[in-house]
């Protein structure tokens, strides 16, 4: 299994089955609108092309995580979601990191995601790490008071 080190005492290895309730709930916890359980049973049960990186504790309390979809030469960032509890403290940046290092070793050349325009924290992690705004979609995320927001496509090239 593979392992990579993670600020605040942690370390990022693969989800597990297990792990799904827990993730299902610290994404609903994190956005608008979380996804079911199944989906993330689906993407963890399918580590070819949706493999999930997991930051935890020794006991395996999970702190944050991040979904990748890959497909050919191209991979997708679904999300990065971490714990209130340890924001702010490089645990995105480190799952992103792990992720990176994850796909250098795979045909994947680039990575795409799409990011809430007024999600300042994430913008600043994805510029950070030679993501650049390629395009935009007006209208992508809903929001509770059933507006929608834009979303940036972001794209960085793994060279």
């Amino acid at each position: 299994m593979k392992i990579w080190m993670a600020p605040a005492g942690l370390h990022i290895e693969p989800a597990m089955p297990a792990d799904a309730e827990t993730l299902a709930r610290l994404h609903a916890a994190a956005f608008y609108r979380g996804w079911p359980v199944e989906d993330f049973t689906r993407y963890i049960n399918d580590p070819k092309h949706t493999p999930i990186y997991v930051a935890c504790d020794k006991s395996r309390r999970i702190a944050g995580f991040m979904i990748l979809r890959l497909a050919g030469d191209s991979a997708d960032l679904l999300t990065i979601t971490v714990d209130s509890w340890k924001r702010g403290k490089g645990l995105g940046a480190a799952l992103l990191q792990a992720g990176i290092e994850d796909l250098r070793m795979s045909p994947v050349t680039h990575i795409m995601l799409e990011v809430e325009e007024t999600n300042a924290a994430a913008i600043r992690l994805y510029r950070s790490n030679d993501f650049t705004e390629i395009s935009r979609r007006e209208g992508y995320y809903p929001r509770p008071d059933g507006a929608a927001a834009a979303a940036l496509v972001m794209r960085r090239e793994l060279n």
